[in-house]
């Protein structure tokens, strides 16, 4: 049996029918997400010059604390381990940078790899730990980490300052910019901010991101696959402890002055509390959680003077209770909502 030949058309092919919500799929789905970026930034680099000065502070403390937010998400988020004592490795990289300007006159920006590079070779070491403990057991050593930092720091007054700890110079605007104190050093942290999050992006698109997946999700499996588990543990607290020392070092540039109590293990608690509040596992949440960091305790404050502490909690349960992901799942939800609903229209 022969066929005819095969009937050739000039005619056109019909267009594609665009895919019912195509638009609104750009509009709310990940296309957006760097203009979204960039925005955020335009805004960023405009709030100084529209702001007052404490104001501007305040917004540098929030980065200082995404920074070392980050470094936990890596950790708690993203490898699936607990860390209770992640005040512990940002005190490291503050009297690391502290004690470099004041003992050794270093330049500032020259503290900032320093200090980074100190607290991520003690997180090396101090991740020993995660290889043979999870869970509680873990939550438990790094919460001792936190406790005998502070009088191991008040011990050694003759380096550490003691119990009265170190003042020291901020980082002087250069005259070229024509900037205000507190305007350069937030311009400061939003460089090492920024920074830090390019860097970490790619850290999780690499092979290492995809290893600390693994071991978060289960790590039986990841061992069957080849994932050396003792290797990535140590090294997520490591990449942990670096950012957090990167954190400190902006904190000392910023406030001028450390002190032991300025790390006490009620801010590596708040720290955790401000990441799962912000969201685990994603790149909003330590942005968000640094907000909720420098914001929170205050307006529990400006609430109720006699007991902050009681409204500070209720707060977390509140946001907890609306919102079981963090703030950035809860952005997440609200963007799928508003696009069911907008579909049915």
């Amino acid at each position: 049996m022969t066929t005819g030949p095969t009937e050739v058309t000039d005619k056109p092919a019909p267009a594609a029918a665009p895919a019912r919500g195509g638009i609104l799929a750009r509009v709310t789905g990940a296309g957006w997400r760097r203009p979204a970026v960039a925005v955020l930034l335009v805004l960023a680099c405009y709030a100084p010059f529209q702001l007052v000065p404490f104001r501007v502070f305040q917004l540098t403390m929030v980065l200082v604390y995404a920074v070392a937010l980050l470094g936990l998400n890596l950790l708690v988020g993203h490898a699936g381990q607990i860390s209770l004592g992640h005040g512990a490795f940002m005190a490291v990289g503050a009297y690391g940078a502290a004690i470099m300007l004041d003992r050794w006159d270093v330049p500032h920006l020259v503290t900032l790899p320093a200090a980074a590079a100190l607290a991520f070779v003690l997180g090396l070491g101090l991740g020993l730990p995660a290889v043979r403990l999870r869970g509680l057991y873990l939550a438990l050593v790094t919460l001792a980490i936190a406790i005998f930092l502070v009088p191991l720091l008040k011990r050694f007054e003759s380096v550490t300052g003691g119990s009265m700890g170190l003042t020291l110079a901020k980082p002087a605007p250069p005259a070229w910019t024509g900037l205000a104190e507190d305007q350069w050093l937030y311009f400061l942290a939003l460089a090492v901010t920024v920074t830090a999050f390019l860097l970490a992006h790619g850290l999780l698109r690499s092979r290492v991101g995809r290893a600390l997946h693994a071991v978060r999700d289960n790590e039986t499996a990841a061992e069957v696959m080849g994932v050396r588990l003792p290797f990535y543990k140590r090294l997520a607290f490591a990449w942990s402890a670096m950012f957090a020392g990167a954190a400190g070092c902006v904190y000392t540039w910023v406030i001028g002055f450390v002190s032991p109590d300025s790390f006490a293990v009620t801010l590596s608690i708040t720290l955790l509390a401000g990441l799962v509040v912000g969201g685990l596992g994603s790149f909003a949440g330590p942005l968000l959680g640094g907000l909720f960091v420098m914001f929170v305790p205050g307006i529990s404050q400006d609430i109720n003077d006699a007991a902050p502490g009681v409204i500070f909690g209720l707060l977390i349960i509140v946001v907890m209770y609306v919102a079981p992901t963090g703030l950035a799942g809860l952005a997440g939800r609200l963007a799928r909502s508003t696009k069911r609903i907008l579909r049915k229209e």
